[in-house]
C-alpha cells in the first residue's frame, strides 16, 4: 500500500499496484478530483463576489441619497439584497462540499472587506485610510490562521 498527495493535500491510494499503467490512471483521477475542487473553488468565490457586490449596495448605497425617505430606500434595498440571495445560496450550497462553514464564512468576509474598499472609495467617495488597511491586514492573517492546516 502506497500513498500520493498532490499539491492541493489530495491523496490518493493504490493498493499493491506495481504497474505503471494503474499508478498513471490513478495519479490522472487524483488530478482530476483537484481541478474539479479548484473549478468549485473558484465559482464559490465568484459567487460571494457578485453576492457581496449587491449586498454592499443594498446596505451603504443609500447613503450617497441620504434625502431620500427611509421607507423607499428600506424597499429598495431589501429589493437589491434578493439578487445577494441569488448569489449567496449557490455559493455556499457549492462551497460547502470542499471547505467547512467557518471557511465559507472566512472567505465571504475578506471578499467583503475588499469590495466595501472599492465601493467605499469610487462610490462613497470616501478615502481609504492606513490605519483601516493595517486593521484589514489583520483580518486577512487572522483567515489565513483559520485555513491553515
Amino acid at each position: 500500500h502506497k500513498a500520493y498527495q498532490t499539491s492541493l493535500g489530495l491523496t490518493y491510494d493504490v493498493f499493491f499496484f506495481k504497474s505503471k499503467t494503474v499508478r498513471t490512471l490513478a495519479a490522472k483521477y487524483a488530478k482530476l478530483k483537484q481541478d474539479r475542487l479548484l473549478g468549485a473553488s473558484l465559482i464559490t468565490i465568484l459567487l460571494l463576489t457578485l453576492s457581496n457586490i449587491f449586498m454592499t449596495f443594498a446596505w451603504y448605497g443609500h447613503l450617497k441619497y441620504r434625502s431620500s425617505p427611509l421607507f423607499l430606500v428600506i424597499v429598495i434595498s431589501w429589493g437589491i439584497a434578493f439578487f445577494e440571495y441569488c448569489f449567496q445560496v449557490p455559493a455556499n450550497r457549492i462551497g460547502s462540499y470542499h471547505f467547512s462553514t467557518v471557511q465559507l464564512k472566512t472567505i465571504q468576509e475578506i471578499i467583503t472587506l475588499v469590495v466595501f474598499c472599492f465601493f467605499s472609495y469610487f462610490y462613497l467617495d470616501e478615502p481609504i485610510k492606513s490605519n483601516q488597511v493595517i486593521g484589514f491586514m489583520f483580518i486577512v492573517l487572522a483567515a489565513y490562521f483559520i485555513f491553515k492546516s
